[in-house]
């Protein structure tokens, strides 16, 4: 049986390390998972894209930072520093021989099957802060990448200032590095809350905590800390502009008057980062007791990918899992004792009796299909002028709603009325897949990060369904952003360099090499040849 030389099989690549277990992120959940699979015997490299580059939280990713990050940023040495001493459990982790690796991003895991066979083993593509790529192999993953927070468009949110609320607490409790003074804050989420009281007690003074609702929608008791705390709560409003000056945000415009602030937090919604599971084939669902589209999971934490694990806030979010951070610890010592029986290293540990309210609630404590909606209606659809839903390709709302084209494709003199989006997609769900393709919006250098929930909650509105009925926009590898020199591999097999004209759409694309003519012109292209195969 003859093999084809185009094909991937058969080619090498070149690994560099090997982990019986894989954990991705290092916050309570990771670190957790990798000091209990250290303590069962596991050999584990401990993976954390932080502290990220000040170059990439430029923009906005993993997190929305909004242009308010303090210059310290740009010393590695103090953000690594600072980084260490927020999380004492790191030391703990060294000490028990774990391969700890901070300032390095996971991209993308791959794993045999149905359209894979190829891999000598699972794999984890792995960047650092150099810009440097390179695949370590596993036999377990447990994926503890967090949560990152909606955006939400108003006339000036695109100004330095407008951030999420687990970038704005980020900055503030782990590097010492957030610019600003006064705050705004969007939302009474039980994390919007949260982030409120933390900012308060970190010396940034909360001006507000303004709510489109008629009412708080997150727990009472949090609601009356807020007012104890003497921070203004303002329900059954939004903001209408941003006031700004050379330095971005200096206060905004609300029905009941103006606020002075140089920051406005997002917290109208923490948001599941399942971004490296979905690329990684795990099956995923939307439910709202836990914040939004979420893997399916095992009462071990297993995703539809066996072989990997989801803990932490990527796993859920709900309001008692927001307040504690045991719960998100005994989800991953119990996914590590799943791991460890599974590689037949049970030991005798087992993890300790888990707190209570550690298992997500029936039903969410509020809509918050209903509760997103009305945000963006409130404030994208009924705001004055047209604001940038998606800001990295500069696309609005009625743009994505009449499914223009970009701009620089000038469709400003095209008629469109044929084409929008109750005629494209008939009788189906509304798709953010098919809208991103047709109005580039999600596709900047963000990844969507600020814009993929602000679509679904728009074609939600125009098709007249719940959230969870609009399909959740997919993601692919590397789901963060990487140089153009990170693709060239530092050593590759030779028999991958000799399929470069058929695989990247060199001039005889799909002709392999041995059949190309020794001279040909590019009129003669567009003649029809035979392959050697027919």
């Amino acid at each position: 049986m003859s093999v084809d030389r185009r094909s991937v099989a058969d080619k090498k690549l070149t690994v560099q390390g090997h982990a019986q277990l894989l954990v991705v992120g290092a916050g309570a959940a990771g670190l957790a998972a990798a000091i209990e699979g250290a303590r069962r015997g596991l050999s584990v490299v401990l993976l954390d894209e932080n502290p990220v580059p000040f170059e990439t939280m430029g923009e906005s990713v993993p997190l929305h930072f909004g242009g308010r990050v303090g210059g310290v940023a740009r010393n590695r040495n103090a953000m690594m520093e600072a980084m260490l001493e927020s999380a004492p459990d790191l030391a703990t982790a060294f000490e028990l021989g774990v391969d700890v690796r901070l300032g390095t991003a996971c991209w993308g895991l791959y794993v045999n099957g149905a359209n894979l066979g190829w891999m000598p083993a699972p794999l984890a593509g792995l960047a650092d802060e150099e810009g440097g790529t390179h695949l370590v192999s596993f036999e377990r993953a447990i994926v503890a990448t967090g949560r990152r927070d909606m955006g939400l468009a108003f006339p000036g949110w695109e100004q330095p200032g407008v951030m999420g609320a687990t970038a704005a607490v980020q900055l503030a409790t782990r590097y010492g590095a957030l610019e600003g003074t006064r705050a705004v804050v969007l939302g009474t989420t039980a994390e919007a809350l949260l982030a409120a009281l933390t900012l308060q007690a970190r010396g940034i003074t909360v001006a507000a905590v303004i709510e489109q609702a008629t009412a708080p929608v997150g727990p009472a008791d949090l609601v009356a800390d807020l007012r104890k705390s003497g921070i203004e709560l303002r329900c059954g409003e939004v903001v209408r502009a941003v006031d700004t000056d050379l330095n971005g945000v200096c206060g905004v415009a609300t029905r009941s008057g103006p606020l002075a602030c140089d920051l406005v937090v997002l917290g109208i919604g923490a948001v599941p980062m399942v971004d490296l599971l979905d690329a990684a084939g795990c099956e995923l669902a939307f439910h709202a007791a836990r914040g939004g589209y979420t893997p399916m999971l095992d009462a071990a934490g297993r995703t539809s990918v066996d072989i990997i694990q989801a803990v932490g806030d990527c796993a859920g979010i709900w309001p008692a899992k927001s307040r504690d951070a045991a719960i998100a610890e005994a989800e991953a010592r119990q996914a590590v004792a799943a791991a460890a029986a599974a590689l037949g290293m049970a030991g005798e540990a087992r993890p300790p009796a888990p707190p209570p309210g550690d298992a997500p609630p029936a039903e969410a404590p509020y809509d918050i299909s209903a509760y997103r909606q009305d945000w963006v209606r409130a404030s994208v659809i009924e705001a004055t002028g047209e604001p940038y839903i998606c800001q990295c390709e500069e696309v609005t709302a009625c743009e994505i709603l009449d499914v223009r084209p970009p701009r620089y494709l000038d469709w400003q003199g095209a008629d469109h009325r044929r084409r929008n989006l109750a005629t494209l997609l008939g009788e189906e769900p509304p798709n953010p897949d098919q809208i991103k393709r047709l109005t580039r919006a999600g596709m900047g250098p963000c990844q969507g990060r600020r814009c993929r929930e602000q679509v679904q909650a728009l074609l939600a509105l125009q098709a007249a369904v719940p959230l969870g009925a609009v399909p959740l926009a997919g993601y692919r590898a590397p789901v963060r952003p990487l140089p153009l020199k990170a693709a060239a591999p530092q050593a590759e097999d030779a028999a991958f360099g000799e399929q470069w004209d058929s695989w990247f759409g060199m001039p005889r694309q799909w002709v392999p090499f041995w059949d190309v003519e020794d001279d040909y012109t590019v009129a003669g292209l567009a003649v029809e040849k035979p392959h050697a195969s027919e």
